[in-house]
This record gives structure tokens, C-alpha cells and sequence, in this order.
């Protein structure tokens, strides 16, 4: 049985079949029924790359618990940090010197990019979904109200959004190509650039001449979380789906740079697996692309686990906030010019507190709902909304995050790109 026809009985329907649930329980009992996560399927693209051997190889190799307080002290003297200082920088051993680390990550900050923060907003368009990731939302086996909008309420929605002042949009979908074809997501992207200077994409990974198409169409970045960079973790939570293959998710970011995409950001879902080495190989993946085509922008987020619908199935790794901290100040000493990205993830007293020290970006006017914008917005009844992703923490509207920045004496930043056609 192919992959799709595995899929046909809950795509399209609220409910699990009794096919689907004899599926669900295989797969999650017999691990046989899976396939390899390294197994390509027929339609996706394999290119010439060594960099996931290359960033794996040293993740696996990484021994945070060798650094010492040394360690940690020769890496925050020196003017540049090298791989090895980062790796000393993510270590327990660094965890005293946070206070130290934040200096620095704010001193970095500060002369690469002033006291600026861009803010976006996500506007989800669909949540179905062909992967069964345990501790997804919108995992194909999750009972929840799946939506995808139309045409017209795609452009409703942004309409809403780009009322309120917001000039970036980032579009997301679930990972159905079925549901979410990349023509759909084109015909999207066509809207966004009527209404935003930027637009964003954060879909399943597609091929390069995929890319290009969605390039063509108004897209200027591609974000695409690894989720986690531990193989043997990775093939545990991934259990049915195009998602499982794990070297195509790799490569995503560089397939993308191949199809034109003027940036690309990185992220691992941090309390999936070990967070010293997900945070370390993100990074590495990041860096060596740089090196390879330095021409492009380049951002990290540093996303932590959030309880979604009917999550039984997943334990997070603890990550308190000044791991996080720690995280995205190592992130900011090791590579000052990336952007970093906070989401709405995080709580509102962290992100006023993290502008000031490491990050670059964050998101408000935030729902990952489907297609219940307006009613956010406009405080209006809520009309037939596809479910949630996840749950937020920091609420925020566009002019109360605005007036917030600027309270705090940062600069917000809409759009800082001028087209020339």
C-alpha cells in the first residue's frame, strides 16, 4: 500500500476509520511497519551535500560535560568565537558565567543591529497533515477541526492583519500536499505580496524546482524547524509520513537557497531530545551553509515544546528559561550577524527581557489556529476555525507589542527591503 492511500482515510475526515486506527496502532507498536527514516521517497529530491554528515559527525562527537569553567572563560575573552568556543559556551560549565554571556550576546547585538526589532505575524492557512509526529498538533491521528482556507479567505485574513500595521507575514500550513499542494501555497504567496513587503513560508520541505516556484510566486524565506538532529530520537517521534525521512528535512534550508529564497532560518524543537547537542547542531548547520553560500540571510529561532490537543504521548526534556537564555546568548557570541527569532512560545516578560540581550525578531498578533484572525482581531464572533497548533504564551497584539518595544527603548522594525522592478 502506498504511502497516500495510508493516508486517504483520515485527510479528509473528522474521524479515525477502524483502518486507520488498526494503522496508528501498528506503528506505534511494531516498529517493523515503519520504514527507514534514510529511505527517500520516489518524489523527492536527493542533492550533492556534506554537510549533514558533516554537522551530525560533530554533534555525536560533542561532550558538553568535557568543557570546564576554563573553558567557558577563554571562549568569552576572545574577539571570535570559534566552533569550539560555541560548543564550551553551550555547556553546564557555562551556566555560571549567563550573567557574563549576556553581556557579551548584548554587546554583539547591539553593533550588528543596533537596538532594533522586526515584528512579524504567522498566519496558519491549513492544519491537515499526512505525518504522525507524536507530539504535533496537527499530527494526522490527532482528533481535531481541520480547516484549510479558500482563496478568498486567505485573503480576508490578510487583509485583517495588514490593517493592523504588520508588513511581514510568515504562511504555514500542516504537511499535506494533498490538502496544501505547492500551487495552493503559491496562489497564497501571490496574495501575501499584495499586502506585505516580506513573506515568509513554513511548509513541508519540497523540492528545488518547488522553491523556485514559490520564489517566483512573492516568497522571500524559508523556515523549517530539523525539529531534532538525533537520528535515533528523530525516527521515535517521526512515525508515518514524507516528515520521516530525515535527510530530506535536512536539506530543505539548502534546497531552498538552490531555488533563489533570499534567506532561510533553522531551528530544533528544544525538549524533544538533548538540548545542549539540538542547540549545537543547529547552529553548525547554520554555519556551515554560511560558509557555502554567504550571500544569503540567515536566523535561528529557539522554540521550546508547548502542550497541544490531546497530548499524551510526549514527555519534554525540561528547558527552563535561563537554559534558553544561555542558548540563545551562545547563539548571538557564536554568529553576531544572524538574526535570531523569539516566538509567542515564550512568555511576555521573557521576550521583553531577551530584545534587550539576543534577540532580533518576534512574532504578535499571534493564533495558529485557521482562519481566526478576524475574530482576534476585531473582537468579533469566531466563525468555523480549523484547531491550533499549539498553545501560545504571550498574546500580544501588533500595537501592543509595538508600544511595548518602544517603551522598553527599542526600535520596532516593519520592513526594512525596498523593491525595484
Amino acid at each position: 500500500m502506498s504511502e497516500n492511500k495510508h493516508n486517504d482515510f483520515f485527510v479528509d475526515s473528522g474521524k479515525l476509520s477502524e483502518a486507520a486506527l488498526n494503522r496508528k496502532h501498528s506503528l506505534e507498536n511494531d516498529p517493523s511497519s515503519r520504514t527507514s527514516i534514510y529511505d527517500y521517497l520516489p518524489t523527492q529530491e536527493k542533492i550533492e551535500s556534506d554537510i549533514m554528515d558533516k554537522v551530525i559527525s560533530e554533534m555525536n562527537e560533542y561532550d558538553y560535560n568535557s568543557y570546564t569553567d576554563m573553558d567557558v572563560r577563554r571562549a568569552l575573552r576572545k574577539e571570535t568565537c570559534s566552533v569550539e568556543d560555541f560548543k564550551a559556551l553551550l555547556s553546564p560549565a557555562a551556566y555560571p558565567h549567563l550573567s557574563e554571556m549576556a553581556e557579551r550576546a548584548k554587546f554583539e547585538t547591539s553593533k550588528h543591529f543596533g537596538n532594533t526589532v522586526y515584528i512579524f505575524t504567522p498566519l496558519y492557512i491549513a492544519n491537515y497533515c499526512e505525518n504522525y509526529c507524536i507530539y504535533c498538533g496537527f499530527n494526522c491521528y490527532n482528533d481535531i477541526a481541520r480547516k484549510k482556507l479558500s482563496h478568498d479567505e486567505i485573503e480576508h485574513e490578510m487583509k485583517v492583519i495588514a490593517d493592523s500595521g504588520i508588513e511581514e507575514i510568515l504562511m504555514l500550513t500542516g504537511e499535506s500536499k494533498k490538502m496544501s499542494s505547492i500551487e495552493y501555497i503559491g496562489d497564497a504567496c501571490k496574495l501575501a505580496s499584495k499586502y506585505f513587503k516580506n513573506v515568509g513560508v513554513e511548509i513541508y520541505p519540497v523540492n528545488v524546482k518547488d522553491y523556485q516556484y514559490l520564489h517566483e510566486c512573492g516568497c522571500d524565506y524559508v523556515t523549517v524547524f530539523q525539529e531534532t538532529y538525533n537520528a535515533e530520537k528523530y525516527e521515535t517521534l517521526h512515525l508515518l509520513g514524507h516528515k520521516r525521512v530525515f535527510p530530506y528535512r535536512f536539506e530543505a534550508q539548502e534546497r531552498a537557497i538552490l531555488g533563489g529564497m533570499r534567506g532561510v532560518g533553522f531551528s530544533a524543537l528544544l525538549g524533544l531530545s538533548d538540548y545542549h547537542k539540538d542547540a549545537f547542531a543547529t547552529a553548525l548547520h547554520l554555519y556551515y551553509l554560511q560558509r557555502k553560500y554567504p550571500y544569503v540571510e540567515y536566523s535561528l529561532s529557539c522554540p521550546r515544546l508547548r502542550p497541544i490537543i490531546n497530548n499524551e504521548k510526549i514527555n519534554p526534556l525540561d528547558v527552563s528559561e535561563s537554559v534558553l537564555c544561555q542558548i540563545l546568548c551562545a547563539y548571538r557570541i557564536f554568529l553576531p550577524y544572524v538574526g535570531i527569532t523569539v516566538s509567542s512560545r515564550e512568555t511576555k516578560r521573557f521576550r521583553n527581557g531577551i530584545v534587550k540581550i539576543a534577540a532580533t525578531k518576534v512574532s504578535a498578533g499571534v493564533s495558529t489556529g485557521i482562519g481566526d484572525h478576524e475574530a482576534k482581531y476585531t473582537h468579533t464572533e469566531e466563525k468555523d476555525t480549523g484547531d491550533e497548533q499549539f498553545e501560545i504564551a504571550d498574546t500580544r497584539s501588533f500595537n501592543d507589542m509595538y508600544g511595548d518595544l518602544s517603551g522598553e527603548g527599542m526600535q520596532p522594525v516593519l520592513n526594512d527591503y525596498l523593491y525595484v522592478g
